[in-house]
């Protein structure tokens, strides 16, 4: 099994230490195996695991839901698991932004009721 150090896991994976300290310390990437000398070592895994994250970050899953799915991928080698439980999150995502601009149109809807309100109020009242 082919093993790097941190440094060479940032270079091929394209993050820095400090987010592979942060992911090991939430539970999102195993720690690296330590060795007498005290350095971490990891594998090819990592490094996939790493490009995997970037991957379902890009697709707008949280670190939370990427913890929820991330395994899947490894252990479920149909890929079928792993893109339900996604495909689950991003309908969740499209339910909830569709809220969200519904609710954005009401408050755009009452901005504009009030400035119209103001506007004929001061047309009403600037003449006297």
């Amino acid at each position: 099994m082919n093993r790097m150090r941190i440094g060479d896991l940032t270079e091929r994976a394209g993050v820095t230490q400090r987010t592979v300290r942060y992911y090991e310390s939430i539970g999102l990437l195993p720690s690296g195996e330590r060795e007498g000398n005290g350095h971490h070592y990891y594998t090819e895994e990592t490094v996939a695991r790493l490009r995997k994250i970037d991957q379902l970050k890009k697709l707008g899953l949280s670190l939370e839901e990427i913890q929820d799915v991330i395994q899947l991928y490894f252990t479920d080698t149909s890929g079928v698991l792993p893109k339900r439980k996604v495909l689950g999150i991003l309908r969740q995502h499209l339910s909830d932004t569709d809220q969200k601009l519904e609710a954005l149109g009401q408050f755009r809807s009452d901005l504009q009721s009030h400035i119209d309100r103001f506007e004929r109020w001061l047309e009403d009242n600037e003449g006297e």
